[in-house]
């Protein structure tokens, strides 16, 4: 296995202070014969079966892993999950998935230890469970933009749209945190695989919708209109919305602060969400659906 994350370090281009930390962690683990013995638990199971429970063949064993080591468990849980992308690669293989797909779904590890790093100070990942939707097989990473196809949670009927709650299914889209635009050419482009990846594998004509605090309508009042982030918002129409008391801030201000008066301002965006919220300006998440397939 060490070989193995050696090699997947250098294919996907992690910085080798971040290598190095992942490798030591996994040196730690295998040093200790019942750390080691939960690993290998952990790898055998995924082996055997993708759709296992998570909870408890993965993140519970991680937790145990977590204690008896005493390393972070933001590193053990990112480290478990890149040690499982080796039968992963083979199931993509076996079902006959575009590998290009699993090198951009792969790549979110990649991108989560990014945020992690910047938002916590810790080489690992904060948010583990989120990987889950890739390593069993319901969430993909199709160019710049991530989909699964979901069930939506409450009724609704309006603006040509009719949802029946825990009935309708949508295409779920996910914007990753990759240090790239998210500019139209780029989208429609992934908006375009992904439809014919879904009809291809699923035999399914869903319609895209996202639910992001990118599409919280407020934002239409802090955003630049000429801004990538104003134009994806633009392309929904947005159905539903909720405040949440700051709890996606982070993604943009990378802190767990909440307080604007010590939020960074280094930015024109951070700037405008700052100015927002003294104002007593609320945030929250909005849930759109893709105005082009609105008819």
């Amino acid at each position: 296995m060490r070989e193995y994350l050696v090699g997947f370090f250098r294919e996907f281009g992690y910085e080798e202070v971040d290598a190095q930390v992942l490798l030591s962690t996994y040196d730690a683990i295998v040093a200790n014969i019942e750390a080691n013995r939960l690993l290998s638990e952990i790898i055998a199971a995924y082996d055997a079966d993708y759709q296992l429970n998570y909870e408890v063949e993965i993140y519970n064993k991680a937790k145990e892993i977590t204690r008896i080591t005493c390393l972070h468990a933001y590193t053990v849980e990112l480290l478990v999950f890149i040690c499982m992308t080796r039968r992963l690669r083979e199931l993509y293989i076996e079902q006959g998935i575009d590998m290009q797909i699993y090198r951009d779904s792969v790549l979110d590890l990649k991108w989560k230890l990014e945020e992690c790093k910047i938002v916590k100070g810790v080489c690992g990942s904060f948010v583990a469970p989120w990987f889950v939707g890739f390593f069993n097989l319901t969430r993909f990473a199709i160019g710049r933009l991530q989909f699964e196809i979901v069930t939506l949670w409450f009724d609704y009927e309006g603006r040509g749209v009719k949802i029946e709650k825990d009935k309708t299914q949508v295409i779920s889209v996910h914007i990753p945190r990759t240090n790239t635009p998210i500019d139209k050419e780029t989208c429609d482009r992934s908006y375009a695989q992904a439809r014919a990846f879904y009809r291809e594998r699923f035999g399914v004509e869903y319609p895209f919708a996202c639910y992001s605090w990118l599409l919280y309508p407020a934002n239409k009042e802090i955003l630049a209109p000429e801004s990538n982030t104003y134009r994806f918002m633009s392309e929904y129409e947005v159905i539903k919305s909720d405040d949440n008391n700051g709890e996606d801030l982070w993604r943009l201000f990378d802190t767990d602060e909440k307080d604007p008066d010590k939020l960074p301002t280094d930015t024109s965006m951070r700037r405008r969400y700052v100015e927002h919220l003294k104002k007593g300006g609320k945030v929250g998440c909005g849930l759109g659906m893709r105005r082009i397939e609105l008819g």
